[in-house]
């Protein structure tokens, strides 16, 4: 086996471990403050403060690692502050003490996916090698550790922080693994991170992202519950998870074929339409079993939006602000977009039901696919 294939497989590795990460936090974090008593508006303000302080950390860790002597550097720090911030979450069932410790975790985790992104993109841009099998590592992971986080919460809720820690300390690890990738700013002229915005097609593409992913950000924070509430466990929300993430494989398999056919836009509509489609069936149907086949569909909404998302931004995006590009992407389609529908859709479900604001996002996705639908091949007609 070759050296470009060994660290192929490395990042392999990283990304099956990293995103295990994600499936315990995103998953099972709001099942625990839901088990200690916390309301569904103070869920949803606990689960956007994240966003929040990524509004801050994104864009400083992305300038940060685009200047920096090594972007892996800057990935070491953030494992590593976030492991120890993870350690000190049980300690206390304080509302502002839970404050502070997510938004400490925020500060240094929220910028660890797009670091690796850019850093995986850079390399493999080099190499002439494909990102989809090493992203379809970081679903397995997901699809994985769901199922087994789902089985510890069922019998010992407080058992996600001791497997968060335990993965990603692997992550760290396996990151002195990973081949350098400098930071491009490094000993240079400064580039500025606003110049991101004169590029009016990215602008526009990320604009389509936060609004479909602010439907997204309602599902990732209230979907446990509404589970639990239709009839579901812990350990079958896990089997929920698996199955969603699991769906993401045969998209990643043909990525770069299906981004040639039909381009970053087409790719972002047709998310949006599945999306409208998604949220309308979790509103109509009230059984857990009837929803879990209907997971499905997650693998035509979220994997688009990201893959498209990160390929478009390392393939037009100067090589000198690629990391700020990743973290400003993600920042909106994941970051102020979460605070969004965490935060907004608390309140909405307070005084309308989960169930209700899964149809108001079908609404706002349908509707989403079609202006920008519409505006999209307008611009192409030209």
């Amino acid at each position: 086996m070759g050296y470009s294939a060994i660290i192929y497989h490395y990042f392999i590795l990283f990304y099956a471990v990293f995103f295990m990460s994600g499936a315990i936090y995103g998953t099972f974090v709001p099942v625990y403050l839901d088990y200690i008593g916390y309301s569904k508006s103070e869920i949803g303000i606990l689960m956007s403060l994240g966003p929040f302080v990524a509004i801050i950390a994104q864009p400083f860790w992305g300038i940060t690692s685009d200047r920096a002597r090594s972007k892996n550097f800057v990935l070491q720090i953030l494992f590593l502050a976030s492991i120890f911030i993870m350690a000190l979450f049980p300690l206390s069932r304080n509302f502002y003490y839970l404050i502070a410790v997510i938004t400490l975790f925020t500060f240094f985790q929220t910028s660890t996916g797009p670091i690796s992104d850019a850093i995986t993109l850079e390399y493999l841009s080099e190499t002439n090698q494909k990102f989809g099998p090493i992203r379809m590592a970081g679903t397995i992971g997901y699809a994985v550790m769901s199922v087994i986080a789902g089985w510890f919460v069922q019998r010992y809720i407080g058992s996600i922080f001791i497997l968060n820690i335990a993965v990603m300390f692997l992550a760290f690890v396996i990151v002195f693994k990973l081949p350098v990738v400098k930071g491009h700013q490094f000993g240079k002229e400064k580039v500025s991170i606003w110049k991101l915005f004169s590029d009016k097609n990215l602008v526009l593409l990320m604009v389509f992202n936060f609004l479909v992913q602010t439907t997204l950000g309602f599902y990732y924070t209230y979907f446990p519950i509404y589970f639990r509430q239709i009839g579901g466990n812990n350990e079958l929300l896990g089997w929920a998870y698996f199955i969603s993430a699991m769906s993401e494989i045969p998209f990643l398999l043909y990525a770069d074929k299906i981004l040639e056919r039909i381009g970053t836009r087409g790719a972002l509509i047709g998310a949006s339409g599945v999306a409208a489609i998604r949220w309308l069936i979790i509103s109509l149907f009230q059984n857990a079993y009837l929803v879990l086949p209907f997971q499905l569909l997650h693998g035509l909404i979220f994997i688009v939006l990201y893959y498209s998302m990160a390929t478009y931004i390392n393939q037009e995006v100067p090589k000198e602000l690629r990391a700020s590009g990743q973290t400003m992407n993600n920042l909106i389609g994941m970051g102020i977009s979460r605070i969004v529908g965490s935060l907004l859709g608390g309140f909405l479900s307070d005084t309308y039901g989960i169930k209700a604001v899964f149809f108001y996002n079908s609404l706002l996705a349908f509707a989403v696919g079609l202006i920008f639908g519409y505006i999209f091949f307008r611009k192409i007609g030209r």
